[in-house]
This record gives structure tokens, C-alpha cells and sequence, in this order.
């Protein structure tokens, strides 16, 4: 995939760069594996905003991605290749010997035709699933499982990938993209490869309009707004100084650590890297 510009015809179509889809699948997704997605518009279980600035866009449908990869000793053959709106890499249609069919997450060099499968000892190949005590040492992986049988859950956003730094035991030690190291059962699923769609964070929308579409809501500031609505508010005229950037809670802004999960602490064996003073 490369990233598309155009002809600068009107102000936002000179600083529009969009990824170009034009190999990916351009039908309508597998109906039997959609679901109607409701929007949330940023509320909770209780209709109470809890993400401001969301609402709106156009209409989904929920493409239900199997992130558990349990069907063993079967090979499936990828049938297309398709963009997700909810999520910012893209997914595959694979068909099973038994003509079942799954979504999977889709990673980079993949094409359609290639065969793929899940299990212990097999080829390792970008696409296949296996438990990472399978995986050697310094290969991309990604969509790994914290908890045996409990799902994918690390490394599922476009272009990302974690590796295998050494062994511990019973245990895989998992170098993320932030630099933190961590230990994982090594009786967790991941699947080879770099996630698709690399270029997503070289994307520029260009106008206001197409945050629309994805259901982004304008964002006011917090030093225009009056003391009421925000801590940073209030003042006369331009008021930018005098207090610490903080959220409309009072919480801070700027590198507050918001982490407190002892049960899990003795998993991480190093910390993900500060910001570079």
C-alpha cells in the first residue's frame, strides 16, 4: 500500500494524504460475520459522557474478528482482503478445508491465495498462529494472548509488532514497542508477522469534514472556557499561565502515572521507556 495525494483543486485537498486501498477488497464484508454496531457517542452503560468529543459519522457494521485463533490441524486459504472501520489495520477472510470461514487481523506481505493454519509445530511463516514457546527468539509477532485461551490482546493496531527476547522458565519474555519487557505464559497463542497498514499514522485528513465521518466532534480548549466548565478557565483575555495542566477532572496532564495494578507487577521485568528530556 502507498499513501495517496491530490491535486490541490480546493484548500483541503492540498493537505490531504489518505492511504491507498486500492488492492484491498471492494464489496460489501461477509454478512454472516457482521453485526449491527451501535455508537456509543462516547457514554457508558449509564448514557452518562465519560469520552468527550464523540458522536456522529457515518454508519458501521461490526465485523467480528476472531482473535482466539483455535481451530487447529485444519489449513485455510486467504479469500480477500478487506479495510475494517473499526479498527486501524485491516482483516482477511479465510476459508477452512470444511468451507468455515473466519475474520483474522491482516499483516503486512500477506496476499490472497497464501495458506495459513493454527497449532503446534508448524511452518514458521508470516500468518500462522502458535503458542509462543514455538516462536524462536527475535521474530515479529503479534494478536498475543495474556492468558492462555483468553484472546489476542497485545499488538492489534496498524503496523505494530511485538518480539521474543529470551525465556524464563515457563515463561516468554515479550518486548514491546514501548521498550517494556514483559513475561508471558509461553502457552499463549501470537501470530507471525508485522500488522498491515503501516502508513495509517502518516495519514493527514485535511478538512474537518472527514473527522465528521469518523464520528470526531469538535474539541474546545480548556483556557476558553469559564472556571465552571474547567480548571484551566476563566481570566481576562488571553490566559495561558499559573497552573498545571490538568484534566476537566483536575487530573494532571503531564506525566502523572495512572498505573496501579500490584497483582500483575511481578510480569514486568523492565519499564517502557521515559520521555526523552
Amino acid at each position: 500500500m502507498s499513501l495517496k495525494t491530490f491535486k490541490p483543486y480546493t484548500k483541503s485537498t492540498r493537505g490531504t494524504v489518505l492511504v491507498d486501498r486500492s488492492e484491498l477488497w471492494k464489496g460489501k464484508p461477509f454478512k454472516p460475520l457482521t453485526s449491527v454496531n451501535n455508537a456509543s457517542k462516547g457514554r457508558n452503560n449509564q448514557g452518562r459522557i465519560t469520552s468527550r468529543n464523540h458522536g456522529g459519522g457515518h454508519k458501521q457494521k461490526y465485523r467480528t474478528v476472531d482473535f482466539y485463533r483455535r481451530k487447529f490441524d485444519s489449513i485455510a486459504e486467504i479469500e480477500r482482503i478487506e479495510y475494517d472501520p473499526n479498527r486501524s489495520c485491516y482483516i482477511m477472510l479465510v476459508k477452512f478445508e470444511d468451507e468455515k470461514k473466519f475474520y483474522y487481523l491482516a499483516p503486512q506481505r500477506i496476499k490472497v491465495g497464501d495458506k495459513i493454519q493454527n497449532g503446534s509445530n508448524i511452518e514458521i511463516k508470516v500468518g500462522n498462529c502458535m503458542p509462543l514457546q514455538d516462536i524462536p527468539v527475535g521474530i515479529d509477532i503479534h494478536n498475543v494472548e495474556l492468558q492462555p485461551g483468553a484472546g489476542g490482546k497485545i499488538a492489534r493496531s496498524a503496523g505494530t509488532s511485538v518480539s521474543i527476547s529470551g525465556v524464563d522458565g515457563n515463561y516468554s519474555l515479550v518486548k514491546m514497542a514501548s521498550g517494556e519487557v514483559r513475561k508471558i505464559n509461553s502457552r499463549c497463542m501470537a501470530t507471525i508477522g508485522v500488522l498491515s497498514n503501516p502508513d495509517k499514522k502518516n495519514i493527514k485528513i485535511g478538512k474537518a469534514g472527514r473527522s465528521r465521518w469518523l464520528g470526531i466532534r469538535p474539541h474546545t480548549r480548556g483556557v476558553v472556557k469559564n472556571p465552571v466548565d474547567h480548571p484551566h478557565g476563566g481570566g481576562e483575555g488571553k490566559t495561558a499561565g499559573g497552573r498545571h495542566p490538568v484534566s476537566p477532572t483536575g487530573q494532571s496532564a503531564k506525566g502523572l502515572k495512572t498505573r496501579d495494578n500490584k497483582r500483575t507487577d511481578k510480569f514486568i521485568i523492565r519499564r517502557r521507556k521515559g520521555k526523552k528530556k
